[in-house]
């Protein structure tokens, strides 16, 4: 019965290390055709694909302040970003139709997994800021991308201090 149960637990152990250690692809775009899907198409300010936001819209109403930044290795907001939320909190509150993504960011240091719960923990905060001052959790969405998409590439301290940020992506149906 022991060699039985050393076995299980060592298949179950590497399965759950192969289940950890693989990423799904992540589609490029997502076909309607396939399972039905209903595709709303977004236009994402932030992304110069060269479609102008409407100065009149949600997003373009918006506070123009957009990146929050963060210290090495911490989710805690800076007293000098405090503001900068606080209007977007205002806003979003007085636009309930308004959708926010918060894309959390770090710097390459950290492996890579913790890197993703770090920028996630990160984007968790702004959210959480923003829903105290009466934003709908609906009109929020967290997303990490660790230390993927970098502003600067470079492997210095400067480039790393643009790295660590959040950014307030205000999303907005595309006119068809």
């Amino acid at each position: 019965m022991n060699k039985f149960a050393s076995i299980a637990g060592t298949v179950l152990l590497s399965m759950l290390l192969v289940a950890c250690g693989s990423n799904p692809p992540v589609p490029d775009e997502v076909d309607s055709s396939i399972s039905g899907a209903v595709v709303n198409p977004v236009t994402i300010d932030g992304i110069d694909d060269g479609t102008l936001i409407d100065p009149d819209s949600i997003a373009g109403r918006a506070p123009k302040e957009r990146v929050i930044f963060f210290d090495f290795n911490k989710s805690e907001i800076r007293p000098e970003y405090l503001d900068i939320i606080t209007q977007h909190g205002r806003y979003l509150a007085q636009n309930p139709t308004g959708r926010a993504r918060l894309e959390g960011h770090t710097d390459e240091r950290g492996t890579r997994e913790y890197n993703i719960a770090l920028g996630e923990s990160r984007a968790k905060t702004i959210a959480r800021m923003l829903q105290l001052q009466g934003v709908s959790s609906a009109q929020l969405r967290s997303v990490s991308y660790g230390e993927e998409l970098p502003v600067d590439p470079a492997h210095n301290e400067a480039a790393w201090d643009k790295n660590r940020r959040v950014n307030i992506i205000y999303e907005v149906e595309a006119q068809n």
